[in-house]
């Protein structure tokens, strides 16, 4: 990879809990201590668990909600280190398409007013007309005719609603999208399309995406690396295929094993397989390795010493944070 745009360092996010003035304090760690790089025109697919921190992460980098913790270096800048004013003139490069495309967009604004609101706010002195222009060429990329600009969110399907706000997104053409389980709320042909059409810009436009899912086969498609999420820690990071063909966590290996094959009767004669036992609560998480409650390859020293993230093959691509990495042919895919 060149050097990259951005790089995360220890980010950690909480969140306090406590319900009263004076009560017991109660702290949840969301992200805990994440580091990563990413370049342009690189896609990262960011998988766990629901609850694994994956939007809390990608809100956190876009300065969305606040971390407590560790830095995120944009372009040289350390994000954390700025205010908004200082902020402000960043953010066209960092955007988000977020999960629900409905609930994404203003129910009282038309298509127009949505996907031009960036370029009031980023280029003022754009006149009506320009902006209008710009909206409806943005429009024609993601496949919708310009007739959709004075129309409004609920004349839209859901995938309609998503390819606007991908539009809405990619208006300032910028260097980084988040997207937020942007295709989780849609029909699988319609997930289809949506990321053939991300890809499809990225290509063109050289934007890198954070492309945040539960749906391993989605980010298998159109990702160049993946990082795996548990309790807010990174258990495993590496380019796709490398992690797909030879997973070195125990975690990673039992999300794979989850995913169901492509022919019916093969998915109806395969041993249902899955995670054992209830993801332990991040308000107390376990000692040691956040997995190890879980995890068949747990030993003494997985309950006292937290794993570092450790080169699993030639150079540092591929990482893992196990103890027992070294031993995953004793555990079944």
């Amino acid at each position: 990879m060149s050097r990259p745009i951005l790089s995360v360092r220890d980010l950690t996010v909480r969140f306090d809990l406590r319900r009263r003035l004076f009560g017991p304090e109660r702290v949840l760690t969301a992200v805990d201590g994440v580091s990563f790089d990413l370049g342009a025109g690189e896609t990262l697919g960011i998988v766990g668990e629901s609850g694994s921190g994956k939007s809390t992460l990608g809100r956190a980098i876009l300065r969305l909600i606040p971390a407590e913790a560790g830095q995120i270096v944009w372009l040289g800048q350390d994000l954390r280190q700025l205010g908004e004013r200082a902020m402000r003139p960043l953010r066209r490069d960092l955007q988000i398409v977020f999960q629900d495309p409905l609930a994404a967009l203003d129910p009282r604004a038309t298509v127009f007013q949505s996907v031009a609101e960036p370029l009031a706010t980023h280029r003022p002195g754009l006149s009506r007309a320009q902006m209008r222009a710009e909206a409806g060429r943005w429009l024609a990329r993601v496949g919708l005719d310009d007739s959709a600009l004075d129309r409004y969110p609920h004349e839209f399907s859901g995938g309609q609603c998503q390819r606007i706000g991908v539009a809405r997104a990619m208006i300032l053409e910028p260097r980084l999208i988040v997207c937020d389980e942007a295709v989780s709320a849609l029909d699988v042909s319609i997930q289809a399309q949506i990321v053939n059409l991300l890809a499809e810009l990225q290509r063109e436009t050289g934007v890198a995406l954070l492309f945040i899912s539960h749906n391993l086969s989605v980010v298998r498609h159109l990702s160049h690396r993946i990082l795996v999420l548990y309790l807010g820690r990174v258990a495993e990071i590496g380019p796709g295929e490398a992690l797909f063909a030879d997973p070195c966590h125990p975690y990673t290996r039992a999300l794979l094993a989850a995913v169901p094959p492509p022919d019916p009767v093969a998915a109806r004669a395969r041993p249902r397989a899955g995670l054992k036992g209830e993801p332990p609560s991040p308000l107390n998480p376990p000692s040691g390795c956040a997995f190890r409650t879980r995890c068949p390859l747990a030993i003494e020293v997985c309950a006292t010493r937290r794993p570092p993230l450790e080169a699993v093959g030639n150079g540092s691509v591929h990482l893992a944070a196990c103890h027992r990495w070294r031993d995953r042919s004793t555990q079944g895919a």
